[in-house]
């Protein structure tokens, strides 16, 4: 007979996300997407302050890298100032060796959300609930 293993234990400290006290502390960011008529998707990048609750930058595009989404960091840096921490999920654009090095050369720290917990980055992850197309209105 096969031994049962043991209980699955997390790996790592749990630590609660601290609040920001402030504007600029920590950023959340992740992408909208929708298609067009002709069934071209795009995407939509998102940032959000999450103290303000406010969107700091969206700028929709059917082609998105690493590069192209550290150029528009660095562009809001320069409106906005420097956030403390950024956090966004795993997606291919944001783990690549372009974000990687614009995080490192700014100084700026990057946090990633565990796989499958997209409540991790909830104040951006709002936006992604609301539709891009206007919903049919139904006559009653």
């Amino acid at each position: 007979m096969r031994r049962r293993g043991g209980r699955k234990r997390a790996l790592g400290t749990r630590a609660p996300m601290t609040i920001p006290q402030g504007p600029n502390q920590r950023w959340s960011r992740d992408f909208v997407s929708d298609s067009f008529v002709d069934g071209r998707r795009f995407r939509i990048p998102a940032v959000v302050d999450d103290y303000s609750r406010k969107c700091l930058t969206l700028a929709a595009d059917t082609s998105l890298s690493g590069a192209t989404v550290a150029r528009a960091l660095t562009a809001l840096i320069g409106q906005r100032g420097k956030p403390h921490l950024i956090v966004s999920d795993n997606g291919m654009e944001l783990t690549g060796m372009a974000i990687l090095h614009w995080s490192k050369e700014r100084r700026v720290e990057w946090h990633y959300i565990a796989p499958g917990k997209p409540t991790q980055n909830a104040f951006v992850e709002r936006l992604g609930f609301a539709r891009l197309r206007p919903q049919r209105q139904v006559a009653r």
